[in-house]
């Protein structure tokens, strides 16, 4: 029995590392969802790793963390958000651009794109989807954007808020809104590419859309070589392969 017993310890301690990895947390910004199940997939196939996600605007999910939220690694949509959790002490390093992201106009109604940005002042066009600029970067692009072609001051009545770039995508999808400014990458996800009609908008009427990631301090208690694995895989080959499948510029 002393022997079964010596041998069956020596079997699991020649065990690869990875069978013992532990799913990691990641909080990530909206637009980043579509974009985080194929990272999540080839994540896990290289490395055995499990990722769990919670998603929303990123200045929710900074508030989350600067709460207690149990999170490991943080995609922002900006790097406004995670380098105050550096600034305040939740991560150890500063974060790094990892995506630019891009802004479109998409819409499910008979709305004509050729015209481009004026098209939204069409007499038809009643309601136009933004996330919120308060905490969605996207959002505050739109708005910078509006403010750019000088849009901003007659059209403000006709927009809709949501609360992060899903709810305005809501708007847009469900028709309760006419039109919307969303990511591109949400316009390239498999399940919405079929849906409706968009054009890019002019990357000269907003600023660039730098997104940050960081490890958080959180990481270090149980899962800090899995979030630190994560994070390399997001500037590997393959990841940045599909940063670009869904529209993203690389730094």
């Amino acid at each position: 029995m002393k022997k079964i017993s010596l041998l069956m310890a020596s079997f699991f301690l020649c065990l690869p590392a990875v069978s013992f990895a532990q799913d990691i947390t990641v909080a990530a910004a909206a637009n980043v969802q579509f974009t985080l199940d194929d990272l999540k997939a080839e994540f896990t196939k290289e490395t055995g790793v499990g990722v769990k996600t919670v998603i929303g605007s990123s200045g929710k999910l900074t508030a989350q963390a600067e709460n207690g939220a149990p999170f490991d690694v943080f995609l922002s949509a900006d790097m406004k958000y995670p380098t105050k959790l550096y600034k305040d002490g939740f991560s150890s390093a500063a974060p790094q651009v990892y995506a630019y992201g891009t802004l479109v106009l998409w819409t499910m109604k008979d709305v004509d794109l050729s015209k481009g940005i004026a098209v939204l002042n069409d007499a038809h066009v009643q309601k136009i989807a933004i996330a919120d600029p308060k905490v969605a970067p996207y959002g505050r692009e739109a708005v910078n954007t509006l403010k750019f072609y000088k849009l901003y001051d007659p059209l403000q009545k006709e927009l809709v808020l949501g609360e992060s770039i899903s709810q305005a995508n809501q708007f847009i999808t469900t028709g309760a809104a006419d039109i919307g400014f969303t990511a591109e990458s949400v316009v390239l996800a498999p399940n919405m590419r079929a849906q409706g009609k968009w054009m890019e908008v002019d990357p000269q009427a907003y600023k660039p859309i730098a997104q940050g990631v960081v490890v958080l301090k959180y990481a270090s208690t149980e899962h800090s070589k899995e979030a630190q694995e994560f994070y390399h895989f997001l500037f590997s080959t393959p990841a940045r392969g599909i940063f670009k499948k869904y529209g993203y510029r690389l730094p």
